[in-house]
């Protein structure tokens, strides 16, 4: 029994210490802080999506009013010379106007590029850790599959081993497992016990040496009970 419940202990232990594990709880760290960055670089794209409407509209608009002014100069409509002197002086101001218009207009796009360029970066590398995530995951979840069918196969030995065991000794053995860190039952070996790694001492070994196969013989020093085999060097 005690060798099958250092199986399960063993392969409880292997389950949560995966290495994916480990590996996914940094990815998941990782991953954090790149969502942010996306997060961050998309609310950027966002607000120069929205400046550069605006410059457009801006553009535009200035760039309606020149041509109907201009319109209305070469079809005539104006005839005053201080009326055709203002609106001159007005078409060059629009002109002006443009021309800055464009040139911000520009520099949101260049800027608006830039922005785009981090955000695609960005969702990439989010990407990839995603993919990898994945990978890990579906590695982990096959490795749980085999230990959870290993620890299935080992705890139906356990209800063999156990058969035939007196009540009273399982309480024992189950109440030492609980208290000395899953190890209740230990082998001799070469004078020494397996669970305490002390040697035994003569009035020990003498006291071994007379129970009966039967009897439950336990470590002074640590309690647990000794199992006594051919390489126990009794």
């Amino acid at each position: 029994m005690q060798a099958i419940d250092s199986k399960v202990a063993q392969l409880r232990h292997r389950r949560a210490s995966l290495p994916q594990l480990k590996e996914l709880a940094t990815l998941g760290a990782e991953r954090s802080v790149v969502l942010d960055r996306v997060r961050d670089a998309r609310i950027v794209v966002d607000d120069l999506a929205v400046e550069q409407k605006k410059a457009d509209a801006d553009v535009e608009q200035v760039k309606v009013r020149r041509t109907r002014d201009r319109e209305r100069m070469d079809a005539g409509l104006v005839t005053n010379p201080k009326d055709l002197q203002r609106m001159g002086h007005e078409l060059e101001s629009l002109e002006r106007r443009v021309s800055t218009l464009e040139d911000a207009e520009l520099e949101i796009m260049e800027r608006m590029e830039e922005a785009q360029a981090v955000l695609t970066r960005a969702e990439e590398e989010l990407a990839g850790l995603d993919r990898r995530v994945a990978d890990l995951e579906a590695e982990r979840d096959q490795a749980w599959r085999e230990i959870d069918a290993e620890l299935e196969q080992v705890g139906g030995s356990r209800e063999a081993a156990a058969e035939g065991i007196a009540p009273e000794l399982i309480t024992l053995y189950e109440r030492l497992r609980e208290s000395k860190g899953g190890l209740a039952a230990a082998e001799i070996r070469a004078r020494e016990c397996g669970g305490c790694r002390l040697s035994l001492d003569h009035a020990e070994l003498a006291r071994v040496k007379a129970a009966a196969p039967d009897e439950v013989v336990r470590c002074e020093e640590c309690s647990r009970i000794m199992i006594r085999t051919s390489e126990s060097g009794l």
